[in-house]
């Protein structure tokens, strides 16, 4: 009998599983549809514009002749900065808009806010990882020397940002769907967000005050520990705590799962 019921246990595991995993696919595809215009320009838009905003940036400091605040190569500092912040900010905006863009699907019984918000940040992470990819191709292309002399750590940092922005993106995005005048403050935040995590400059050379108040952003910490990677003796300050920002990340999203279980009933009304 108790092999019978662990055998039927493990199938309906098993079949729950790949439910789950076809509910996923489902809206990942849904996604990718709607977010990419439903074609292969719309994918490649998608890469295109965190890209872009990338060497637009590099390319207005080298237009006014604007040296490298730490190092020898102001592409390659700009790029360690917005690359794990856009990894953060991404993360976070398009996890907080699946809730809002998505909300008709949870007419459904088999589909979740977790499920929604589960198959934006897969999708994220890929489209990620797109970016840094082809970011470091045309760096390279330069002429820029794009190997960091710790691999390990410039991976970790990517992914801690990530972590963080899933995070924000639950909170958030559990708040936006109970109230949908929410997107504007957000996106408010987030540019005082990228004003306030070193994306241009080095935090460490800024007066102990702004150094104190600045501590307190883990988007912050995450493009110091992106810098580290790549710079000896970079990030030796009280501001790279790494353990703070992924106290922070794991906090963040705990606390938006709870949000989620409990506003659940409020955000399908």
């Amino acid at each position: 009998m108790s092999a019978g019921v662990e055998g039927f246990s493990r199938s309906e595991l098993g079949e729950r599983l790949a439910t789950h995993g076809r509910i996923l696919a489902a809206l990942m595809i849904r996604d990718v549809q709607t977010r990419f215009f439903g074609s292969a320009l719309g994918f490649v838009i998608a890469i295109a514009w965190p890209v872009s905003h990338i060497f637009i940036l590099i390319g207005i400091n080298g237009a006014v002749g604007r040296a490298a605040p730490y190092g020898d190569d102001p592409a390659l500092f700009f790029a360690t900065g917005l690359l794990p912040f856009m990894c953060f900010n991404y993360m976070s905006r398009f996890t907080m808009l699946g809730v809002m863009l998505n909300r008709p699907l949870l007419g459904y019984p088999i589909v979740k806010v977790a499920d929604i918000l589960i198959a934006r940040a897969i999708l994220e992470v890929l489209n990620a990882g797109i970016v840094v990819i082809v970011t470091m191709i045309i760096l390279t292309a330069m002429g820029v020397d794009v190997q960091p002399p710790r691999p390990i750590d410039a991976m970790c940092a990517l992914l801690a940002c990530m972590l963080l922005g899933f995070g924000f993106g639950i909170v958030n995005g559990v708040i936006a769907g109970m109230f949908s005048f929410w997107l504007t403050p957000f996106s408010l935040f987030q540019i005082l967000m990228w004003m306030a995590s070193g994306v241009i400059l080095v935090p460490d050379e800024l007066p102990e005050t702004a150094r104190y108040w600045l501590s307190f952003n883990p988007a912050l910490i995450g493009v110091e520990w992106m810098r580290s990677a790549f710079y000896e003796g970079y990030g030796l300050g009280e501001l790279l705590d790494k353990r703070y920002m992924l106290g922070f990340a794991v906090t963040t999203l705990f606390v938006g799962l709870l949000m989620e279980r409990a506003m659940r009933g409020r955000i399908l009304q």
